[in-house]
């Protein structure tokens, strides 16, 4: 599909009509700012759109709205995200949501209710009193403010080291400072070993940017020769945490792990399962030490003498959750940003702090706002559920432009809806939701080079090993290629949401697979807000490549499908990664969503996400995923993905197969609340006749380009 020459503009008339409407900025087709405002994170999408206008509340949404159905002009919304499908920019006018960015937590009241949105003014609106806006430079954000918000080395610096060389300047530590850590962990603990590092990576560049250009992927040990290796440190900064000992290790030496990963742990030790409803914080029996991330961490005691260790203070939290009021402009790093920073009051059995911070349970970095409608899986969710569980109100526009605070009180059909398939219904505004304390998680990656004679066996130990893990305990195992030239790699990733003594025994079962020499094992207690960059960090993301996503939720891994995985991946492009993440835990508590329980029972969640550069032209950067998502994983599928990886292109099927027996009801939904489809620049596959439309009618197109070949490699020319 190709982008039309010439596209009609926005009249005179219109645009001061639509400018009249909204207090905020109107940018029309051929004025500056329309392409910062129309540019999304997938370079192969291009907007036909006419304008874009950035209202600044609900109010400005609603006359938005109203304009467009008067004009019969069609919307889209633009909420911070970094959808592929482009969605977000198909409409004639683009609604962009970034200038509604307030954020604001607060503990619940003694009844354990929460002040609701309708009883709060918004940051912007007029006539009453607005809550302070916690971020100031968020409503002025465009491409600065977007790079820092993708910078991802402060995960870690050991993985910014190993990917591109050296950590970006600007990444924090991850914990806290080495002395104080070795003061910790006293004088009998084991050593970490040092990361490699990629040899030809420019010096200082954010793992994050680091990409390369289209290849096979290099099987051979050619990486690990041409690996060089930092100078010992001095014995004084090295990072240490101890291992356990005793019948733990003698069992792994004997082999004997993968019979039972989890058999050496003592089960009466782990409570049962919360019922659905009640915060699982109130079940963890043990007491939290915060480390903190940079952001003011409060060690109890004072200066120490030559004999003193040094203990951090421990604390309880008192509130076993809060709620966060966070407008729709809002990306969830700066929403975990804020939390890190706004701790709520603990009880402290030791010592004394500044308090425990509170994370809503998002999807891992980058996300925007609205994967509070579309699912949400991250690695709180099989503590806590899915995004959309621990959404409590939402301040939704309508098609008709109502504006309405929806939750289980009020409009309970469109509450049932919108947690699974908000944006089909309405523009979502502003949202409140929960947050559960994190002080700390032991977390990080094991990294292992890609090898397709052994992979099958670490992706086979890590189901073993995570079969029947706690609620606490996150996991996932990503194959990822390139960058060209480079081997391609294994990267294993737990997030154990607590401390290291318990962590600790996960780490010791998944590490000990043998298959391979792990190459970077950075796994220590960090703060939440620093692991939610992980996945991103690993990925290595790119604005303006193309990106094309496929997801599955499956109930099962076999042998056989393992097997034809790895060689299937042994063939992709530079620029794929394959993702198995564990499911299951808390998630198939929450029923009340249109979002199916017999989907909610899957084991694993599976993505493929491919990235190329713009010229390079190669039907198997998106052949591989289909066949994959499509083909290989077909027989353990359950139904269709999470909403949220929803990707370009989806054939309707997979996406009414997101809702299963459910599909019915929502349709009813979408009938009585936008019978003319105002909002049919979603994810919706249906006309306003209810029937079938294909993705190419109401997602925008790509660039138009010319094939040719370039020292024998096919390529893009942009016309």
């Amino acid at each position: 599909m190709s982008v039309p020459k010439k596209h009609a503009p926005l009249s005179k008339e219109l645009y001061e009509e639509l400018g009249s409407a909204c207090r905020g900025p109107v940018y029309p087709r051929d004025e500056a700012g329309f392409l910062d405002y129309s540019t999304i994170f997938n370079g192969n999408v291009v907007t036909a759109s006419k304008a874009v206008v950035c209202p600044l509340d609900a109010e400005d949404v609603s006359r938005i709205v109203l304009f467009c159905t008067k004009h019969n002009l069609s919307p889209s919304v633009k909420a911070g995200g970094y959808g592929t499908a482009g969605w977000a920019i198909a409409g004639d006018i683009i609604i962009d949501l970034s200038k509604i960015v307030e954020v604001d937590i607060e503990p619940p009241k003694e009844d354990g209710t929460f002040t609701s949105l309708s009883d709060v003014a918004s940051a912007n609106s007029k006539g009453k009193k607005a809550q302070q806006n916690a971020s100031a430079s968020a409503a002025k954000r465009r491409r600065e403010d977007d790079a820092n918000l993708r910078s991802y080395d402060s995960a870690s610096q050991a993985v910014a080291s190993f990917l591109c060389g050296s950590p970006s300047s600007n990444a924090q530590l991850d914990g806290p400072s080495p002395s104080v850590r070795r003061r910790l962990q006293g004088p009998e603990s084991s050593t970490t070993s040092l990361p490699p590092v990629w040899s030809g990576a420019p010096s200082g560049s954010s793992a994050s940017d680091f990409g390369g250009s289209l290849g096979s992927q290099e099987q051979s040990a050619s990486t690990l020769d041409n690996m060089t290796f930092p100078p010992p440190p001095v014995e004084s900064t090295r990072v240490s945490y101890s291992l356990p000992t005793g019948p733990i290790s003698s069992n792994f030496a004997n082999g004997l792990a993968y019979a039972d990963p989890f058999g050496y742990l003592d089960t009466k030790d782990f409570p049962p399962p919360p019922p659905p409803n009640v915060s699982q914080t109130s079940y963890n029996s043990g007491t939290f030490s915060p480390w903190g991330s940079g952001l003011d961490s409060t060690f109890a005691n004072g200066p120490l003498g030559p004999e003193q260790i040094q203990l951090p203070a421990q604390a309880e939290p008192i509130y076993p959750h809060a709620y966060v009021t966070f407008g729709a402009g809002m990306r969830q790093k700066e929403i975990d940003t804020f939390t890190a920073k706004q701790k709520l009051e603990a009880r402290y059995i030791t010592g004394s702090g500044d308090g425990i911070p509170y994370h809503v349970p998002f999807a891992a970095h980058p996300v925007g706002s609205s994967i509070m409608l579309l699912g949400g899986f991250g690695f709180l969710s099989r503590l806590h559920g899915l995004s959309i569980d621990n959404l409590v109100e939402v301040e939704m526009v309508l098609a008709d432009g109502r504006i309405v605070i929806v939750n289980e009180n009020t409009y309970p059909d469109l509450w049932w809806a919108v947690r699974g398939a908000g944006p089909c219904f309405g523009i979502a505004t502003r949202y409140k939701a929960k947050a559960f304390p994190v002080p700390v998680v032991f977390a990080g990656n094991l990294i292992y080079r890609f090898n397709k004679a052994t992979a099958p066996s670490l992706i086979k130990h890590f189901r073993d090993c995570v079969k029947g893990a706690p609620r606490e305990l996150y996991a996932n195992v990503l194959l990822t290629a390139g960058p060209a030239g480079k081997d391609s790699l294994m990267v294993v990733q737990m997030c154990y949401v607590g401390t290291r003594e318990k962590g600790q025994e996960y780490l010791a079962a998944i590490s000990s697979w043998d298959g391979e020499k792990c190459l970077l094992n950075e796994v220590d207690e960090k703060s939440f807000l620093h692991q939610q960059d992980s996945v991103a960090q690993v990925l290595r993301g790119k604005r303006g490549r193309q990106w094309f996503i496929r997801s599955a939720l499956i109930s099962s891994l076999p042998d056989d499908i393992i097997n034809e995985t790895v060689l299937q991946f042994a063939d992709t492009p530079v620029g794929c990664t394959w993702l198995f993440e564990l499911a299951g835990g808390a998630i198939p508590d929450f029923e009340n969503t249109c979002m199916p329980k017999s989907q909610r029972e899957a084991s694993f969640t599976i993505a493929a996400l491919h990235q190329w550069e713009m010229d390079i032209d190669d039907d198997r950067c998106i052949d591989s995923a289909e066949e994959w998502i499509s083909g290989t994983l077909k027989p353990v599928h359950v139904g269709g993905p999470i909403p949220s990886f929803l990707g370009r292109h989806e054939p309707p099927e997979r996406t009414k197969a997101c809702f299963g027996e459910n599909w019915s009801r929502l349709c009813e939904i979408k009938g009585f609340y936008d019978p003319q489809n105002l909002f049919k620049n979603t994810f919706w596959p249906l006309d306003a006749a209810g029937e079938i439309v294909q993705p190419e009618t109401h997602e925008p197109p790509t660039p138009e380009f010319l094939s040719t070949s370039i020292r024998g490699q096919k390529c893009k020319v942009f016309t």
